[in-house]
């Protein structure tokens, strides 16, 4: 299937696109909102700036595909392997991305506010001012992750992986945004923290091993509980 013959489906009413295959198409500033592209194989692909409402992508292939600034919010990834994915300033509000592989995606300035990311593999090669406020990032892997300058206020973060990642700052106005963050169980071990702001965060039963928390706002935050 090709990228005239998609949009002239999409055109007559068809919203169902399951296992088509598609690659190194251009399909910018399209609007594909509510279609359904299970299991599809979408690499390299242009969708910047297109629409995607409550698209279902759950099981695609979109690996090194164009998404800067479309519009996902609401869109469903379970399971799809994003990797290498270019997001810069796309909407993935409340977006569905349980189990998905964002490994070496772009996110600068990607908005990910209450998205469903648990067990997902989440480390992106930039992610600049990426904002996940609310975001339940449960079991994810964040290993290794360069995040800072991060917004990850109120995000759940339970169980999750961010052993050696970078939350340092840049600039003191910059820093990794982890106020009221859920960290409990999270491992930290030797991440660099210096100067992130975790005020109020939860860090019970936390793995801080050779974590640097230098400049790091810890006021109110709870280490431990009775």
């Amino acid at each position: 299937m090709n990228a005239e013959e998609i949009l002239r489906r999409y055109a007559a009413g068809e919203r169902n696109f399951q296992e088509i295959e598609l690659l190194d198409a251009d399909l910018s500033g399209v609007n594909f909102s509510g279609a359904d592209f299970r299991q599809a194989r979408l690499g390299k692909t242009n969708f910047s700036r297109s629409r995607f409402h409550n698209a279902d992508f759950s099981e695609a292939l979109l690996w090194g595909t164009d998404l800067s600034e479309a519009d996902l919010s609401g869109a469903k990834f379970r399971d799809a392997d994003l990797s290498s994915a270019k997001l810069t300033r796309s909407r993935l509000e409340n977006a569905y991305l349980v189990r998905a592989s964002l490994s070496g995606a772009i996110l600068k300035e990607a908005n990910l506010q209450n998205a469903l990311l648990i067990e997902a593999d989440f480390r992106p090669i930039s992610d600049h001012r990426t904002d996940l406020t609310g975001a339940n990032l449960q079991g994810a892997d964040l290993s290794y992750t360069k995040f800072s300058h991060a917004i990850l206020r109120d995000a759940n973060l339970t169980g999750a992986k961010l052993c050696r990642a970078s939350l340092s700052w840049g600039m003191q106005s910059l820093a990794t945004d982890m106020r009221e963050a859920n960290l409990r169980q999270v491992d930290l071990s030797y991440a660099d923290l210096r100067g992130a702001c975790m005020q109020n965060a939860d860090l019970t039963g936390a793995d801080l091993t050779g974590a640097i928390l230098e400049n790091a706002n810890l006021e109110g935050t709870i280490l431990d509980r009775e």
